[in-house]
């Protein structure tokens, strides 16, 4: 069990690439990690997808979902790092870690820099704003059309929906966690912030008595198609076993209806399942 302060420091002490050459034994990182017990996760500290609680257990939608398949895999526990969310996919294919759990949408961009499992649950985005939503704020491009400043987590995929819809970079705010996110709305320094509806009303439910609200979800749009938000687990390109060996425990839970009750004290429901025939190669290819 790791404390968030036990988390940071893990962060903190392992250099980038150290992992990598420290002489980690022979055979795949799957015989590794079944040899050890362990496998390593990387999270981000936003809830509800991947998070220490209070008493310091690593918990949220993915951490509990990779439980399950990598104790189906002969993989019963799991160590956890916890880095900025922009630094996640960076420090994976540097080997601090092996696999990224921390509800990371699915992009053709980063397909070209990691390999993900097939999608494990569907969250559209939704803004916060203002009691009332004075900006009439609804969609990207009502963003775009009013100029107002937008709160974006650093390296989400909000910031591609927004850049898409023509929000100009100097409108966007980057900020580096969702309780920033949701601060820089409720103290007015922003009028509007996007991230996933169930991220926002998982900090508004911990934030009561605020003047803020969650509009409805989103349809993010791209190159003139709407995107269908779906978000994995992601290893590093050229982890075949370890990602065949996921995804065959993944989707067997997902269908056995053992996904639905890992997921659903975190907010999950049947809405956030993804369809059978929506593919991580649907995901990753461009809009154009």
């Amino acid at each position: 069990m790791l404390s968030r302060r036990r988390l940071l420091a893990l962060a903190a002490a392992i250099p980038i690439g150290a992992a990598a050459a420290c002489g980690s034994p022979a055979g795949s990182t799957l015989e590794r990690a079944r040899q050890a017990g362990t496998l390593r996760i990387g999270i981000s500290g936003e809830r509800p997808y991947g998070y220490a609680d209070a008493g310091g257990r690593v918990t949220g939608v993915q951490p509990e979902v990779a439980r399950a398949v990598l104790t189906r895999l002969g993989v019963p526990g799991l160590d956890a790092v916890q880095v900025p969310f922009d630094q996640l996919l960076t420090r994976l294919r540097d080997g601090q870690f092996d696999l990224v759990a921390a509800g990371m949408t699915v992009t053709p961009a980063r397909c070209g820099q990691v390999a993900f499992t097939r999608p494990d649950f569907v969250a559209p985005p939704a803004f916060l704003v203002r009691t009332g939503n004075p900006r009439r704020v609804q969609t990207f491009a009502d963003v775009a059309r009013s100029g107002v400043r937008l709160a974006v987590l650093a390296g989400s995929a909000e910031i591609d929906y927004a850049r898409a819809a023509g929000v100009a970079d100097d409108r966007l705010q980057i900020v580096g966690s969702q309780s920033e996110l949701f601060r820089a709305v409720a103290t007015r320094k922003v009028p509007v912030g996007a991230l996933t509806r169930i991220s926002l009303a998982d900090e508004l439910r911990r934030n009561p008595g605020e003047a803020v609200e969650i509009t409805a979800p989103v349809t993010p749009m791209v190159e003139g198609r709407a995107v269908v938000p779906g978000a994995a687990f992601a290893v590093r390109t050229g982890e075949t076993e370890l990602l065949a060996a996921f995804n065959a425990e993944l989707t067997a839970i997902q269908e056995s209806g053992e996904w639905l009750r890992i997921t659903r004290p975190f907010g999950m429901t049947e809405a956030n399942l993804p369809r059978p025939d929506l593919t991580t190669e649907a995901l990753c290819r461009p809009a154009s």
